[in-house]
């Protein structure tokens, strides 16, 4: 057998990713169907959220067979759901073909919206000593495929609902800057007509303060949101809790800040999570109204979801929240405190597959140490 050969037996075998639309294009092409088939099947699938099948349905029967073997149309499994018994939250918990667990969270509100929250990463290298995922003690970025796989298998999941997923939020698992790319290419297909087609201005970014990779993006996505998880204006503290903090000063994301007001038009979000007797005193507010004088930003305050790891942080209480919120309104800053969904299904990301990951990880490592 030639080696020319070999290599194309090789090409035919591999899988193509849906979401490779210069790869599906060419398959499209060499399959010689119509290109009105192939926009038919992205519309079903990426915009209507159909499903594999009835997006299948809408190419001819004689090349459908062979464009479903040769296209992967998932990365990733359904392995568990949790519903809240609460309230209007949906955990997802998917595994990748390497084994690992991830979550992606539905959060369905009083007025109708539905959110979902990606992950980008298998753990988080940002280590916060607050989050479950930090302290999973791994960090493994997701592909694109598997960053968008969680928005199409929540979609499907709402479509039978009857009611889209309108907003998008990179505030699941991981840091979002520490897998720049791939989070990027997973953007540019959300906002693409030919994909899914979502406003930019529906989608934001939340990240816990890398200053170069904020303005990037800005650039990037002018109209896409971004959020900076801020927590503290104290530099010792915010250090306690972010240990990332200790290599971005917080005049670096101030300035980062500043400079993103001036590309984009919307507000850069500050996420701020209130823990009792570390960040939540009226001087921790006031100071805080100091820092974000002159920019053109929304706080938002976040009760803390008390993790098993993390015994020593407690949330503060809601009298002490409003009494922090008023101060920050009062120096004329937007401020909404943020009402957490999923308390009883442990929404908060990481929780329900850190102990698993683990197990994975060291599976990993004992396979390849032995191979060695």
């Amino acid at each position: 057998m030639s080696y020319v050969f070999i290599k194309i037996i090789l090409s035919v075998s591999e899988s193509i990713s849906i979401y490779e639309t210069a790869a599906v294009d060419r398959l499209r092409a060499e399959l010689k169907f119509e290109p009105r088939r192939l926009r038919a099947l992205r519309t079903a699938y990426f915009k209507k959220f159909l499903g594999m099948e009835s997006a299948l349905a809408e190419l001819p029967a004689e090349v459908r067979d062979e464009f479903a073997r040769r296209v992967e149309f998932h990365s990733l499994t359904v392995a568990e759901t949790h519903d809240s018994q609460r309230d209007g939250a949906t955990k997802l918990v998917l595994r990748t073909a390497a084994g690992y667990s991830i979550e992606a969270v539905l959060m369905r509100t009083g007025t109708g919206r539905v959110s979902l929250c990606v992950s980008s990463q298998v753990g988080c290298a940002a280590a916060c000593g607050f989050c479950a995922t930090g302290q999973m003690g791994i960090a493994k970025s997701l592909s694109t495929a598997e960053i968008l796989d969680q928005i199409v298998l929540a979609g499907e999941r709402m479509h039978f609902e009857g009611r889209p997923v309108r907003n998008i939020v990179f505030m699941g698992m991981g840091e979002p800057f520490h897998n720049e790319q791939a989070v990027y290419e997973a953007v540019a297909a959300l906002v693409s007509p030919e994909l899914f087609h979502y406003p930019p201005g529906r989608i934001l970014i939340s990240t816990v303060g890398i200053p170069d990779a904020m303005v990037r993006c800005a650039r990037r996505f002018p109209q896409v949101n971004l959020a900076l998880s801020l927590h503290s204006v104290r530099q010792d503290v915010r250090e306690q809790l972010i240990p990332l903090a200790a290599i971005y000063s917080l005049e670096e994301l101030r300035a980062a800040v500043a400079k993103a007001n001036q590309i984009q038009k919307n507000s850069v979000m500050i996420e701020y999570l209130m823990l009792a007797g570390v960040n939540d005193s009226a001087d921790d507010a006031n100071d805080l109204a100091a820092w974000m004088t002159g920019l053109d930003v929304h706080v938002n305050l976040i009760p803390y979801n008390p993790i098993d790891s993390a015994p020593q942080w407690r949330t503060t209480e809601q009298p002490q929240r409003d009494a922090f919120a008023a101060i920050l309104r009062t120096a004329g800053f937007t401020t909404t405190i943020r009402y957490s969904l999923g308390a009883d299904i442990a929404a908060a990301c990481g929780q329900l597959v850190q102990r698993e990951n683990r197990q994975v990880a060291r599976q990993q490592t004992t396979q390849a140490t032995s191979v060695g």
